[in-house]
């Protein structure tokens, strides 16, 4: 019988010291303890643009942290207000108002302690950690008013102070609401060779601006027509704050009874075919507004204000407020609204309306309230006036005003010039600036009306307008009644702030 010699092969060899050193390496690592080194791991706003509607960062560590010495160290340049919330190793900064536009951000966290370091008797401190964020530039649009630009859409960037011009010569345009990531503007225009301002269609345009920079943006002034008017007149038209319905006011050119509001998305599902309109079977209505969920359109219907769902089939509204007329704002988070009542001695009071159904009376007016936004930094509204001055003819006087909603105090911030119910104007995304327009009306009857003549809402004729920025403080800032507007070097009128 033979007997077969046990041997060992050479890869059984290394295979042995390999798991030597692997239980000699793990005894050292047990032996020393946990040395993995504290550092930030992920921040969500990394080289980001970020815009009013980005309201938190997030710092996502290597491991648990003492998080009282991250609160201490964390440093923001310039500062950003926050308040900071906790979830195991990650830590929340949300920012208690929108981060100004047209800055570059860093933040900054050193010297901050892991949790186990101080029980172990061990200094092990942070990583240092830079990151570097920026606000989207701050951008302006309006139609223009001089010989150049002449019922174009412009945009004009105050951040570079560089001016575009996206719309071409043959499109007037009338009307225009922004995207919420500013890469596409909805609006409306006629063509120069017609005076009839029933006979607009919508469009979207293309701005050249991507949402992120890293992103590559669709070149300017790409246009695509969404809504024509073969059949129906287009009238006023909101774009809702998600950016994918738009709800037309429209009118059936054979049957003047087919008026009313219809529904339909920015985008189709074919790419090659256009949205398909939906008609809101309701009762006609007024002045609209999608609220601030873009799931529904408040509507002035009847004798008060209706909130209907954004469906085919909307005869029951989700809410009815007999009381008032028309909604003028929404707060962005929805919860507040401000609206408006008509009176029988033909003053108008201006309500603050909550959704746990506080109703609040804010103002008074023997004028008109043309138009209100509530601040997105504080519990601030915003309103375009006007007074009724004591002359023999019906003349009104508008004025701008900031209404701290939570007191009802009322701070007069400009008086306008007399009779310009035509005034337009738009509150920036990070609420530090108001923009309105002064409309000059063609009033000498020696200079002939042509077809591509600006005409206002009302139908007056436009001689020029000029565009005006007034910086804004808190409402509580003795300074803001210094403050003064400054005259922007612009001709044009309807003047509004990119997202």
């Amino acid at each position: 019988m033979t007997t077969s010699k046990a041997f060992i092969q050479p890869l059984d060899r290394v295979a042995i010291a390999l798991m030597l050193l692997l239980s000699l390496l793990i005894g050292f690592i047990i032996l020393q303890g946990d040395v993995v080194a504290a550092r930030v791991r992920e921040f969500s706003w990394q080289n980001q643009q970020i815009g009013a509607e980005d309201v938190s960062f997030t710092l996502n560590f290597s491991r648990p942290m003492d998080v009282k010495s991250v609160e201490e160290n964390l440093k923001i340049e310039p500062p950003l207000a926050g308040k900071i919330s906790w979830a195991g190793r990650r830590m929340v900064y949300t920012l208690l108002t929108p981060a100004p536009y047209g800055t570059n951000y860093e933040v900054q966290l050193q010297n901050a302690r892991d949790r186990f370091a101080e029980k172990e008797g061990k200094n092990r401190i942070i990583q240092p950690f830079t990151g570097n964020f920026h606000t989207r530039d701050r951008v302006i649009m309006y139609v223009g008013a001089d010989a150049e630009n002449r019922g174009q859409l412009v945009l004009y960037n105050l951040t570079e102070e560089n001016k575009k011009v996206i719309t071409p010569k043959d499109l007037i345009v009338m009307d225009f609401k922004p995207f919420p990531n500013g890469e596409k503007i909805l609006f409306s225009a006629r063509t120069s060779n017609n005076q009839d301002l029933l006979s607009a269609q919508l469009y979207t345009v293309t701005t050249g601006i991507a949402a992120q920079p890293q992103a590559p943006a669709e070149p300017a002034g790409k246009i695509d027509l969404v809504l024509d008017n073969k059949n129906y007149q287009n009238l006023k038209f909101d774009l809702s704050p998600d950016g994918e319905t738009i709800v037309v006011q429209r009118g059936n050119r054979k049957n003047p009874g087919d008026f009313g509001l219809w529904f339909m998305p920015t985008t189709s599902n074919n790419s090659r075919e256009r949205p398909t309109p939906q008609q809101l079977k309701s009762q006609p209505g007024g002045d609209f507004m999608i609220t601030p969920d873009s799931k529904a359109v408040a509507v002035a219907q009847g004798q008060g204000a209706a909130i209907l769902p954004l469906q085919k089939d909307a005869d029951e509204p989700l809410d009815f407020l007999p009381q008032f007329g028309l909604v003028q704002a929404f707060s962005k988070d929805g919860s507040q609204a401000a609206m408006v009542k008509f009176n029988t001695d033909y003053t108008r009071d201006l309500f603050l309306v909550t959704n746990q159904g506080v109703q609040k009376p804010l103002l008074k007016t023997t004028g008109s309230i043309l138009n209100c936004q509530f601040d997105p930094a504080s519990p601030t509204l915003y309103c375009l006036l006007t007074q009724l001055i004591p002359t023999e003819e019906y003349v009104e006087q508008p004025y701008l005003v900031a209404i701290d909603v939570n007191t009802g105090e009322q701070k007069p911030l400009l008086l306008l010039p007399i009779d310009q119910r035509n005034v337009q104007m738009s509150l920036a995304p990070d609420g530090l600036g108001l923009l309105f327009d002064q409309v000059v009306p063609q009033t000498n009857p020696d200079i002939p009306l042509t077809t591509d003549q600006l005409k206002t809402e009302d139908g007056e004729a436009i001689a020029t307008s000029s565009l005006w920025l007034m910086p804004l403080l808190p409402i509580t800032d003795d300074t803001s009644s210094a403050i003064k507007p400054e005259k922007l070097p612009l001709v044009g009128f309807h003047p509004r702030w990119l997202p």
